[in-house]
């Protein structure tokens, strides 16, 4: 199940790139950000993944990292979902360490 926090956020779709992000979309990113407590469910940091965009958005890519990181399942998860995506990739660098 996942819990409306992250189901909110994970329906603004991916993260804006910074060039073309907005300070409403910056703004309304990090309230539904700051509003996921963590750990988050294995369903959860998977639906997460979609979330990543072109690159860090002003550190929101590295909070969503974070927060997938935290699930239970984080170390052993397969995150082949959105794999073309450098976020994702670093991932899963950093669970093969």
């Amino acid at each position: 199940m996942i819990r409306r926090t992250v189901a909110d956020f994970v329906e603004m779709g991916p993260l804006p790139a910074e060039d073309g992000a907005t300070q409403e979309a910056i703004e309304a990113l990090e309230g539904l950000l700051k509003a996921i407590e963590e750990p988050v469910t294995d369903e959860e940091a998977q639906a997460l993944l979609g979330t990543f965009g072109p690159d860090g958005c002003f550190g929101f890519g590295w909070f969503v990292l974070h927060l997938i990181e935290s699930a239970p399942s984080a170390l052993s998860a397969d995150y082949s979902r959105n794999s073309e995506n450098e976020w994702v990739k670093l991932l899963e660098e950093r669970r093969a360490q």
